[in-house]
């Protein structure tokens, strides 16, 4: 009976109730998400994404797409590399996103203003490098969004120093829905299959840039947003809204 749970109806139907309790549960933080989104946009403000692991395909849903905001920026740790002088060889270590002080050197390698807007995503929201980066976000007068997983994150001891979570650390906190440990459906021998904040957890990005822009519109600001460079004209319209933030915008890579 439980193998016959795993298939793509059985995902499917999961996924769905998730997706709907995402929803539902995050009408007021969505609103103050995009609240503050819309304050650091119309003050000539970044949104830095950051988010180790798998965390790192929300801050793509973030940085630098298509239907999204230009004033956006991905911090990684490739930046160790490719911005901050580093061996390359540094980012093989397993353990590198618990390293004392990697936040502080990523914080700073982001060359924030005091205008811009942190979104820190992480599904536990109790790693060092995690907590590291709110506090120093918070330390120097930024705002922050959290997006985490408010059962997993309840689930779990923090692993950092301070007894802080990143939500406790946030101006505005995404519950992504997911349950402890991400995945769905429930293995017949233990463990689980299927994780779901990555859907989830964009479908809340998506929803805080619609709001945002909406704010933006109705206050009387153009806002700048991305095109397909796919589209004819798309990238050169993109090349001329992206020059407003010249030197600013920091994608990583590999």
């Amino acid at each position: 009976m439980a193998e016959a749970q795993l298939s793509a109806a059985q995902f499917a139907e999961h996924g769905r109730a998730a997706v709907e309790r995402a929803i539902a549960a995050n009408t007021d933080s969505v609103a103050a998400a995009a609240r503050l989104v819309a304050d650091s946009v119309a003050a000539d403000g970044v949104i830095h994404a950051f988010g180790t692991g798998h965390s790192q395909a929300t801050a793509l849903e973030i940085a630098g797409r298509a239907g999204g905001l230009v004033p956006t920026s991905r911090i990684g740790l490739s930046d160790l590399v490719l911005r901050g002088g580093e061996d390359r060889s540094v980012l093989a270590d397993p353990l590198l996103e618990r390293s004392p002080g990697l936040a502080k050197r990523l914080y700073e390698l982001a060359t924030p203003r005091p205008q811009d807007l942190f979104v820190i995503i992480s599904n536990s929201g109790v790693n060092n490098s995690i907590v590291d980066m709110a506090l120093r976000v918070k330390e120097a007068g930024h705002r922050l969004v959290a997006l985490t997983s408010l059962e997993h994150t309840h689930a779990v001891p923090t692993l950092h120093s301070s007894g802080k979570r990143l939500a406790d650390l946030a101006d505005a906190v995404l519950d992504n829905c997911a349950p402890a440990g991400d995945a769905l459906l429930p293995m017949p021998d233990g463990g689980a299959l299927c994780g779901v904040s990555t859907i989830t957890s964009a479908l809340l990005v998506q929803m805080v840039v619609a709001e945002a822009v909406g704010i933006l519109t109705a206050e009387g600001h153009e806002p700048p947003v991305y095109i397909s460079a796919n589209l004819p004209g798309g990238f050169e319209r993109n090349a001329v809204l992206e020059a407003r933030y010249e030197g600013r915008l920091h994608r990583g890579g590999f």
